[in-house]
């Protein structure tokens, strides 16, 4: 009988453990590099990502989600950057998506179909409209990379418990290639805003902005 991919996990933790396997991965919940990134879930990053950007185990903070967005400043994603920042001793945020996402145009009707062909009632789904939930923003995703970005960065630094000191990056890399860009430069915004506060509200970090 075929195992099911618990029982193949747990027979391979066993060996890992008694091994002492985990030994070269000890280390502290204090990310050595002090930075807090928020990337996709995307399966070709789990490696490819921290060795792109020469991060090991315990060098920073990594919180995933499907396309590293940002939907609302009092997420689950905002909470994780400023339990990273107060308690953990993060002092720079980076938010990395990549090419070829799957939230890149994403069809939220598409979606929806799709769970109700696996069984979720159209009453569940007008219940939660009628309780004032927008499922079609909810499951939307955006028009190209860079702006999905971009938006996730202008949250975050516009955010009223994220302190002013901290700078907020945005990077895209190439998910092939693992070659990355940076296309918000959060050291240049600081330095604009501290210069000009009323450039807190203008387009200073994008592209044409980084160093």
């Amino acid at each position: 009988m075929m195992k099911n991919n618990m029982e193949t996990i747990l027979e391979f933790n066993q060996q890992f453990v008694d091994k002492r396997e985990y030994e070269q991965f000890l280390t502290n919940k204090f990310p050595d590099k002090k930075m807090a990134i928020i990337t996709c879930m995307d399966t070709r990053l789990v490696e490819l990502l921290p060795r792109a950007m020469n991060l090991r185990n315990g060098d920073a903070k990594i919180i995933k989600n499907a396309g590293a967005i940002i939907s609302q400043p009092f997420g689950s994603v905002v909470r994780s950057v400023l339990v990273a920042i107060y308690e953990l001793g993060a002092n720079e945020v980076v938010v990395v998506g990549h090419y070829g996402c799957g939230m890149t145009g994403l069809n939220s009707e598409g979606i929806i179909e799709k769970a109700k062909a696996r069984g979720v009632q159209d009453v569940v789904l007008d219940t939660l409209t009628n309780s004032g939930i927008k499922l079609h923003h909810w499951l939307r995703g955006f028009d190209n990379v860079h702006e999905g970005v971009l938006n996730s960065v202008r949250i975050l630094r516009k955010h009223p418990l994220l302190p002013n000191d901290i700078p907020v990056h945005g990077m895209v890399i190439h998910p092939d290639t693992g070659a990355l860009e940076w296309i918000a430069d959060g050291y240049r915004y600081l330095e604009d805003v501290q210069s000009d506060p009323d450039l807190a509200d203008k387009e200073t970090h994008t592209p044409s902005a980084t160093r």
